[in-house]
């Protein structure tokens, strides 16, 4: 498996000059944490759920401020062609939990999570405790 197969390849985007008060409205609509924002199909930022309520203590208008102001810029990316493990080195290595997946020309191709990462992690392990069970009738965990 690869990261593009990780996490959805639908990925809600914006661009910089949006405003909070739309960026509100679809982290709402669509229930997610997070939005990349895109120019040419290239993630440039990353803008979270996080990033606009902390924008409250330092704007009046927060409604008003441009998603460019309050974004992650230069987001880090994984390849879609990447091995998921390729993530947690990511998180490690960065200090983030979601990841623009990018294919070979920069496009954005999908988005991968640490939440991506674990919930696969833990499908593997089911499998291999049902191949543990059926091999060994008489294991009981």
């Amino acid at each position: 498996m690869s990261i593009g197969k990780l996490g959805p390849q639908n990925v809600v985007t914006t661009s910089p000059d949006s405003d909070l008060e739309e960026i509100a409205e679809v982290l709402d609509e669509e229930n997610v944490g997070s939005i990349v924002v895109t120019e040419d199909d290239e993630p440039v930022g990353m803008v979270t759920d996080r990033d606009v309520a902390l924008a409250i203590h330092e704007h009046d208008d927060v409604g008003s401020v441009s998603v460019e102001e309050v974004m992650t810029d230069n987001p880090v990316t994984v390849h879609e062609d990447d091995d998921p493990l390729a993530i947690s080195e990511a998180i490690r290595d960065n200090n983030v939990r979601r990841f623009p997946v990018v294919d070979e020309d920069g496009d954005l191709a999908g988005i991968a999570t640490l939440d991506d990462l674990v919930a696969t992690i833990g499908e593997e392990l089911e499998n291999v405790a049902e191949t543990i069970e059926s091999q060994s009738p008489s294991y009981s965990p």
